[in-house]
Parts: structure tokens; C-alpha cells; sequence
């Protein structure tokens, strides 16, 4: 299955001139933050597609680390035809509220932080978040819908990047690789070494140290 722009495109028909498509990555991982990014598609958009990049996107976990890399360096120089977002929640407060929450806060910050005014949602699930702006949740959308297979892309870049410079921090656990996810590697690690700062208490899996 390849994202479509029909959604955006006729919600923008219907009125909502900024569609803010939005997903997270990190839900599952068992140490570092939840990420969460938000695309939005600029009339240029849809007046000079198709761009050849454009046909590279799909939803992050069907693309290599090196895909991902490239679709991102490309999509975030085209500032006259996207605007988008990103926002981390950290291990304190999935621990103190749970992941579900967290992930709410920070697609909720997405919202915040983006440049233009939203006119309307687009959330990849099966949950709303706390927000004015009217809101379509949609499980799967990172599989159908453009702007959130590529916020998909951007959320995914951002953490990984993140997990990544953790790795020369706790070099034993390995975070380059799995990127904070259960691996066999990781789990061994923590149960031979214990948690750093970086680890969710609260999960299956993590000894506190």
C-alpha cells in the first residue's frame, strides 16, 4: 500500500486549509523518549507533485535506516512546500503517567509547536488528544494518509538520532542498534548490568539498577 493525498486533499476542499498529519515512534521501546511529529502540506505541495522523493514514502517501519535518512533530509529542506514539527516526552514522565499519556503530550506539543495554525488533526490510532482543533484518529493512517507516513519518517529520524548519541554514553547496552527496543542484546545487558537514567522503570523488562 502506498499513502495517498486524497484525505488531505479533500479536507482542504472542505474548508481546513493546514491539515496537520501526525505519529509517534518509541511506544514500545524500553528506554529513551516517545516521539512524536507532525506534517502539514502547502498548497505548493499539491501544484508540484509529483516530486520524485515524494514516491519513496511509506510508513517508517517499512523503510531502511538509510531510507529514512534520505526521505528526511529531503522533505525538511522543502520549507516552501511542508512545515513540520517534532516533540520528545522522556522516560520521567512515562513512568509517572504511562506511555499512553506521554505519547498524547507530545503529539499535543506537535500542535503547539508548529509554525501554522492547525485546521484540523489527523492521529494515527485509535485515541484523541486534548485540543481545540477538530481531529480524525485513524488506525493505520501511516500506511494510508502522506502527511502522516512522512511525520512517521520525521518522528522516527529524530529518536533514532537521539538513541544513537546515548550510545557513546552507555556504550554497553547498545542503544545504536536497537535503539532502546527489547532486543535479546538489551535485555541481557540490563539484566547483567542493571538501568541507567535513560531506561522506563515502569516497563517489563527494565531492573532498576
Amino acid at each position: 500500500m502506498e499513502p495517498n493525498f486524497y484525505l488531505e486533499q479533500k479536507l482542504r476542499r472542505e474548508g481546513y486549509c493546514f491539515v496537520l498529519g501526525i505519529d509517534e515512534v518509541g511506544r514500545g521501546a524500553l528506554a529513551g523518549p516517545v516521539t512524536a511529529a507532525g506534517v502539514i502540506l502547502l498548497p505548493d505541495f499539491f501544484k508540484k507533485r509529483p516530486l520524485s522523493w515524494t514516491k519513496l514514502v511509506r510508513d517508517s517501519k517499512k523503510l531502511s535506516a538509510k531510507q529514512r535518512e534520505f526521505l528526511y533530509e529531503k522533505a525538511i529542506g522543502q520549507t516552501d512546500l511542508l512545515c513540520w514539527a517534532s516533540s520528545s516526552i522522556g522516560e520521567k514522565v512515562i513512568d509517572k503517567k504511562n506511555i499512553l499519556q506521554a505519547t498524547k503530550l507530545a503529539m499535543e506539543a506537535v500542535v503547539r509547536k508548529i509554525v501554522l495554525p492547525a485546521s484540523i488533526l489527523i492521529l494515527d490510532g485509535n485515541f484523541s488528544i486534548s485540543s481545540d482543533i477538530p481531529q480524525k484518529s485513524i488506525i493505520g493512517a501511516d500506511d494510508k494518509i502522506f502527511s502522516v507516513a512522512l511525520a512517521s519518517i520525521v518522528a522516527k529520524v529524530t529518536r533514532d538520532r537521539l538513541m544513537i548519541s546515548y550510545d557513546s554514553q552507555y556504550p554497553r547496552y547498545g542503544f545504536a542498534q536497537h535503539k532502546g527496543y527489547g532486543t535479546k542484546h538489551h535485555l541481557a545487558m540490563l539484566k547483567k548490568h542493571g538501568s541507567v537514567s535513560i531506561h522506563r522503570r515502569s516497563f517489563r523488562g527494565v531492573k532498576p539498577s
